[in-house]
């Protein structure tokens, strides 16, 4: 079985002020993340710009964050596009690495049928022993992977999880009520990691957990150890401070975020535009609630 924990946080991409990938403050945003709640992260998924990422900054991070983190914390490897090729040699290089974790996107842009969905992260998986969380984000793939389809996929040995962004609780549950137990579903949204939990899910892929990570973990422990009222209360608490993150483009807020907490993580990069005055000044507005927590 897959274990990550209950919070995985999709990690940022640090960058510097020429827009290259800043590997010093890789290491402190990791010493951070576990630090404050973070039961695994991931690299090189939508969080960390992975469409703008060239194939040798994702080899670099994979590397780096092995070599630094020493098996504090599992780090998963964003290997997934839609080039299935690109996807087996990419999940091979991070395999040998010496990543924990295999996370794969569902194909963008191609629009392939269920089976073609099937056969290529079936393709995928054959190309690793390392156990596979798989991603459905239909809103930004367009590209959405069937609960049949994931019940199926669910049946190779090391695909072993899925991180459901699809915002469908219906199909979440009709997922975890036909996999079996070693399956574990993930929402990859903050917003739904409460709800999730009630229907049987995992836990989080989170966003927040750069700035709430011991507070979301702080809701699930409540709501597994029967204090339901308690989980509902900082449900609500943290449920503004999660949707502010998501006022423009992720990662695009989350970054400015992290910036205030002196971490500086940079920018995004193009074509996603900086953050602008009111969105900042919304996202100040919740962080000052954070700190006056």
């Amino acid at each position: 079985m897959m274990k990550i924990g209950k919070v995985i946080t999709a990690m940022v991409t640090p960058f510097n002020s020429e827009g290259k990938v800043d590997y010093e403050q890789t290491k402190k945003l990791l010493d951070h993340l576990i630090a404050n709640g973070s039961d695994a992260i991931i690299l090189a998924g939508t969080t960390g710009e992975s469409p703008t990422l060239t194939y040798d900054e994702k080899v670099s991070l994979f590397k780096l964050a092995v070599d630094y983190t020493q098996k504090r914390v599992p780090i998963i490897a964003g290997t997934g596009t839609n080039n299935t090729r690109a996807s087996i040699h990419l999940t091979e290089v991070a395999t040998k690495l010496g990543v924990d974790g295999i996370l794969l996107v569902s194909p963008y842009y191609n629009k392939p049928s269920q089976l073609g969905i099937y056969e290529h992260f079936k393709a995928i998986a054959q190309a690793t022993h390392l156990p596979i969380m798989l991603y459905n984000i239909p809103s930004r793939t367009g590209s959405q992977i069937d609960a049949s389809t994931t019940i199926s996929l669910s049946k190779i040995e090391n695909i072993q999880a899925i991180k459901e962004s699809s915002g469908d609780l219906e199909l979440m549950a009709t997922i975890i009520e036909n996999t079996d137990d070693h399956f574990q579903v993930y929402t990859g949204d903050d917003s739904q990691a409460l709800p999730s939990l009630a229907i049987g899910a995992k836990g989080v892929v989170s966003v927040a957990a750069h700035l709430i990570g011991k507070e979301i973990q702080n809701m699930i422990n409540a709501y597994l150890n029967g204090n339901v009222v308690e989980a509902a209360q900082l449900h609500r608490q943290l449920l503004p401070i999660m949707k502010a993150l998501f006022i423009a483009p992720n990662p695009v807020c989350v970054k400015y975020a992290i910036s205030q907490l002196h971490f500086n993580v940079g920018s995004v990069r193009l074509p996603l535009a900086s953050i602008t005055k009111v969105e900042k000044e919304l996202i100040d507005q919740q962080i000052r609630q954070i700190n006056n927590g």
